[in-house]
């Protein structure tokens, strides 16, 4: 016949086991508090957003304005954008 013994604390209720840590906590009274910090990449990406909105608003000005026959096209600003495009400038 074999003999089985307990290993570690496996009949100690962790609930339990947690609401005597708060009792302690409150006991010295020490409160824990939470920290928030927003790292650099999260400030950049507010920022694009950002940039995202302004340009959504320029796209939904400029859809404005073809719908209502209002948007002109200057040929000569698209060809010297196209000239400056293709010379590398």
């Amino acid at each position: 016949m074999m003999k089985i013994n307990n290993i570690g604390n496996q009949n100690i209720n962790p609930y339990k086991r947690n609401l005597n840590k708060m009792d302690q906590i409150s006991k010295t009274g020490k409160t824990a508090s939470d920290k928030i910090e927003i790292s650099s990449a999260a400030k950049e990406m507010q920022e694009v957003s950002k940039i995202s909105k302004e340009r959504q608003a320029k796209v939904d000005a400029l859809k404005d304005q073809v719908q209502n026959g209002n948007y002109t096209i200057d040929p000569k600003a698209i060809a010297k954008g196209l000239k400056n495009f293709y010379n590398g400038n």
